[in-house]
């Protein structure tokens, strides 16, 4: 049993440990089961928070919260009847979550917009992680899963986890060598949309759901040296294996201002094409000459810098993990 508990706590630790640096904060207990709100038709007393976290929405007035299912498991240990199963408890959690006073005195903040979500987060511990995880979704029967409206399930797989966590070892490791600022002074990026303004300007500094599932992550932070100074970095989970993916990539830099006089910008890649550095610089000369070689753009482009991140596979000890409640 107590082995059991120990690769459950592994979920446990590396989710907190990824999160804070994406911003989300946690709020209320860990591992508590709560009255189910819908007995008879949901057969069950309780329902499941293993742990959850909220971040403020940077579109609209809201916040959401995120109700946690932390799955830790071995390669060939996760099935198909246990991913549908855990998806469908998560369901069933989020109608309830809405109706129970006793869900909402525990994790809800007064005097705030709140959105519920559900998020699947499935931890493949022994560094194996399965290439096929994401074939398992496809048996999930979407239009029978019972979700309130406006809300929505999210499943973390082992490929997603290993991104988002090496994605967090390089910003702790940036922030290790200078190259980043402490955490107060980072945020992660989202541009005014024309239809779409920020709202939250001070307080939706986390990576959204939306950003964290998307072909990047950027995380913008101001030098506390120079005022007058910021920097990008964009954490780019694509391949790069062609010149026009580059191109789509440096116009929405450009569309939404990211590439201007007074910033630093990195992009970052993990598994990136052998020749994805190559499609890069084609991609910069292609840009520069369809705005027909213009010098301050040339500029901007040219000031980029390319480079990969190291890749690191976290793997928790189970003696470890056990001694630490000794």
């Amino acid at each position: 049993m107590g082995e059991t508990s120990n690769i459950a706590k592994m979920a446990e630790k590396l989710s907190k440990e990824l999160f804070s640096e994406f911003l989300w904060e946690q709020v209320g207990p860990w591992n508590w089961n709560w009255p189910c709100e819908e007995k008879e038709r949901h057969n069950a007393k309780t329902h499941p928070s293993d742990i959850v976290f909220y971040y403020d929405e940077p579109y609209t007035l809201a916040r959401s919260y995120i109700n946690c299912d932390l799955k830790s498991y071995a390669r060939g240990t996760i099935s198909t009847g246990k991913v549908c199963a855990a998806i469908e408890g998560l369901a069933r959690a989020l109608t309830c979550a809405e109706k129970s006073d006793e869900w909402r005195n525990k994790y809800i903040h007064n005097d705030v917009s709140p959105g519920i979500c559900g998020l699947l987060f499935v931890y493949n511990h022994d560094g194996e992680h399965d290439k096929d995880f994401s074939g398992l979704l496809d048996a999930v029967k979407h239009e029978t899963l019972d979700i309130p409206k406006k809300s929505k399930i999210v499943v973390f797989g082992p490929k997603d986890i290993f991104w988002l966590n090496n994605v967090r070892y390089e910003i702790v490791q940036m922030r290790g060598t200078g190259e980043l600022p402490a955490r107060e002074h980072c945020r992660f990026f989202y541009p005014h949309l024309v239809r779409k303004k920020k709202v939250q300007l001070e307080h939706a500094k986390a990576a959204t759901l939306e950003m964290l599932t998307g072909p990047w992550i950027i995380l913008s932070y101001a030098d506390p040296k120079s005022r007058n100074r910021r920097g990008v970095v964009i954490y780019y989970r694509r391949r790069g294996e062609s010149v026009e993916e580059f191109l789509y990539l440096i116009d929405y830099l450009m569309h939404y201002q990211v590439l201007v006089d007074d910033t630093d910008v990195q992009i970052k890649t993990l598994d990136a094409h052998r020749d994805a550095p190559a499609f890069f610089g084609k991609a910069i000369d292609q840009y520069i000459d369809q705005c027909d070689g213009a010098t301050d753009i040339k500029k901007l482009l040219d000031s980029i810098k390319y480079g990969q991140i190291n890749q690191v596979q976290t793997r928790f000890s189970e003696l470890d993990i056990g001694m630490e409640n000794v």
